[in-house]
């Protein structure tokens, strides 16, 4: 296709679009791909990380035997280390980890960015009481938790059934 199509097409979707959102109605790529998002809360990494600092703070501040050494509590590094750490355990709290479901392929949140997996890539999927465990054909497995990230897991299982059976993927179900 032309490029001139393609923004043809693309206005006029996005005239239809406005017109929908004026009369309540989804829009139109809304109800072409629908997307599930389970959303965790990490609250483990950021208290580790208010532990680390406090046990920083600690260790800095106890008292030596020598009463002219110079003092590292003092010094503006000290302040900007303790302020560094806070900052990474709150922006920890409120970058929420979550599993986004759609058609053909699940999303997560990793320390490294956002991924994704198609579904030809999933070996299997299994549930447990409180944990969701996505294997890969290769590569390391997805483990969503509620203990650890408090996660919505029986939700989760539920919609990650009907995707197992729509891609014809292996899914196990733990009851114990």
């Amino acid at each position: 296709m032309s490029r001139s199509w393609e923004r043809k097409v693309r206005r006029n979707t996005d005239v239809i679009n406005k017109q929908r959102k004026k009369e309540g109605k989804p829009s139109l790529s809304a109800t072409a791909a629908r997307t599930d998002r389970y959303v965790g809360r990490n609250y483990l990494l950021p208290a580790l990380l208010v532990l680390f600092t406090v046990f920083y703070i600690y260790m800095v501040t106890i008292p030596t035997g020598d009463p002219n050494a110079p003092r590292a509590a003092d010094s503006a590094m000290f302040w900007v280390t303790i302020a560094a750490y806070l900052l990474l355990a709150v922006l920890f709290f409120f970058r929420r980890p979550y599993l986004s479901v759609s058609k053909d392929c699940l999303g997560t949140r990793r320390m490294t960015g956002d991924k994704l997996m198609l579904a030809p890539n999933i070996k299997s999927i299994s549930v447990r009481p409180g944990y969701v465990v996505v294997e890969q054909a290769k590569g390391a497995n997805w483990v969503f938790s509620r203990m650890m990230n408090r996660y919505p897991t029986d939700q989760m299982a539920e919609r990650l059934r009907i995707f197992a059976k729509d891609n014809g993927i292996p899914f196990q179900e733990e009851t114990t």
